[in-house]
């Protein structure tokens, strides 16, 4: 049986302002948002692709998942939001006050530029090379 890589829990510190910020900074899709016991909820999104890794978005409930929130890499670049055409991504991203790190550059994988997501985790906004994408 063939397998794949889902979903992924991203720690938060509230659903809503979570469900913001992906929804209308990033242009995911909110798929899911179902209140469970224990006044948690199961809310997923997905960007807009095909065959996307759906984010979990999970609010942190003890001490240490509120210690991991912003740092699920450990400083590290966490995700990499994949692109077809980078620039026209990177200019809504940053009219929509998505905070980059640091001008985009040429690498041999393809074109980048580090931003993060509302708690401080690193993410890669990634055009491989080889993908289509006007300037």
């Amino acid at each position: 049986m063939p397998q794949t890589l889902a979903q992924v829990t991203l720690v938060v510190r509230e659903y809503d302002e979570a469900i913001a910020f992906f929804t209308e900074k990033l242009g995911f899709r909110l798929l899911e948002d179902c209140a469970l016991s224990g006044g948690t909820r199961w809310v997923v999104v997905e960007p807009d692709g095909p065959g996307s890794l759906r984010l979990l978005l999970a609010r942190a409930s003890t001490p240490e998942q509120i210690r991991t929130i912003g740092s699920q890499a450990g400083g590290r670049v966490f995700l990499f939001l994949h692109s077809d055409n980078f620039w026209s991504d990177y200019r809504a991203m940053q009219a929509r006050g998505v905070k980059f790190l640091e001008a985009p550059r040429e690498e041999s994988y393809g074109t980048v530029a580090v931003f993060e997501d509302l708690y401080g985790n690193k993410w890669d906004l990634l055009m491989p090379s080889g993908a289509s994408g006007s300037s």
